[in-house]
């Protein structure tokens, strides 16, 4: 079987945009970072959220379908990753080059805007077209931005979407489709998503505490990431997937965890170790009570002898179709040793709940103490959509 690497990675989200500020922020030992609270997408509910803090580019330029602000968060991802891209396109041709993103709000916020406006007015304002919130469009213009022509498709499976992602791209290299794939995930805040997840009261309007007694919701957040994946060898491997649908229930977990089992030691299977061999874990961990409750379960099943594991989601925020790709990010720095081989924190108020059985939660500061060989994350989605993926050392 072929071998897949992640040779480039371009991220942005509430933690930081680029690699480098990005790594700084997660493996810092001070308070935890990240999030913000706002009442911009709630109304009279201060929240806190995973949101990008900066300025983000202009796309006025372009073509109004394309504009919106999914895209500029995709556009800054782009930016890390375009020499590589471009000495993919230079070796293989445009048609050799594929996309892949896997997204769940795509432009819902630019349609929120424009319903708005529409209300005042009685008509859509010039800045607005449809097809900026149709799903397609994020694979459309990430291929446009790079001049590739090789097979381009969005994946939207709630939050594992670019886990799938992911292991769509690999398909692709290894079906021969391509030689090359532009593949990750984007996700932004709106109105939309915020209200849908506080429909189900599971959003919490502290910073969310996964795994704890006192666990009240999600965080929503944002960001982008995009990995460029060959076959050519590169600093980070993908070495198994996974993937699996419990078609229990529209928005809650199978409670057993078997689907999202089955996912996971698919993934293991794939990248042909056991779970001895896993270093780190980076959790689903949404700090709602249901998932938290199946996750641990699953995790005290396949690792019986415990794992080091931890949630960045009280960092990042929820990024929902994003979220995949950018815990996947988090994973391939960790792999990079450029924090001392530290291990991604799991910030909680670390009020144990004594009907979930015990992790080994990563503490602030906590060292490998050499150069890890396999990480695992995992996502699991409304509908059952459960995916996980191993990434080993390249």
């Amino acid at each position: 079987m072929s071998a897949f690497f992640l040779n480039d990675l371009g991220v942005v989200c509430a933690l930081g945009q680029g690699k480098r500020p990005m790594a700084d922020a997660l493996f810092s030992e001070g308070a935890p970072g990240g999030l913000t609270v706002t009442d911009q997408f709630s109304p009279a509910r201060a929240l806190h959220v995973g949101r990008v803090q900066f300025e983000l580019p202009s796309l006025e330029a372009l073509p109004i379908e394309m504009r919106g602000h999914n895209n500029a968060l995709l556009e800054v991802a782009l930016t890390e990753i375009r020499p590589g891209v471009k000495a993919a396109l230079d070796r293989y041709g445009a048609h050799r080059i594929a996309v892949v993103i896997g997204t769940s709000t795509s432009g819902v916020g630019e349609s929120e805007i424009a319903q708005r406006s529409y209300e005042h007015d009685a008509r859509w304002p010039r800045d607005f077209h449809y097809a900026q919130q149709e799903m397609g469009t994020p694979a459309h213009f990430v291929a446009s931005r790079l001049g590739a022509t090789g097979p381009a498709h969005v994946i939207s499976t709630a939050c594992s979407s670019s886990t799938k992602a992911l292991a769509a791209a690999a398909r692709l290299l290894a079906a021969d489709m391509a030689d090359a794939v532009v593949v990750g995930g984007a996700d932004s805040l709106c109105a939309f998503t915020i209200a849908g997840f506080s429909a189900l009261e599971s959003v919490s309007a502290a910073r969310c505490n996964p795994f704890s007694a006192n666990r009240r919701g999600i965080n929503i957040g944002e960001g982008a990431a995009l990995f460029l994946m060959t076959r050519e060898p590169g600093p980070v491997r993908l070495a198994g997937w996974g993937e699996s649908s419990d078609a229990h229930h529209m928005s809650a977990p199978e409670p057993s965890g078997r689907g999202a089992k089955t996912a996971i030691e698919a993934a293991l299977r794939r990248a042909a170790i056991g779970c001895d061999q896993v270093d780190y874990v980076n959790l689903h961990g949404t700090a709602t009570p249901q998932n938290d409750a199946m996750e641990s379960r699953v995790m005290a099943e396949i690792f019986p002898e415990g794992v080091a594991c931890s949630s960045t989601k009280p960092l990042t925020g929820h990024t929902l179709g994003a979220a995949g790709a950018i815990e996947a990010a988090i994973c391939w720095l960790t792999m990079q040793g450029e924090a001392a081989h530290r291990l991604p924190p799991h910030w909680w108020d670390g009020v144990v709940d004594a009907d979930l059985p015990a992790l080994r939660l990563v503490t602030p500061g906590d060292r490998f103490g050499r150069a890890p060989a396999y990480l695992l994350s995992q996502n699991f989605a409304f509908g059952g959509s459960n995916a996980a993926i191993v990434l080993g050392a390249g």
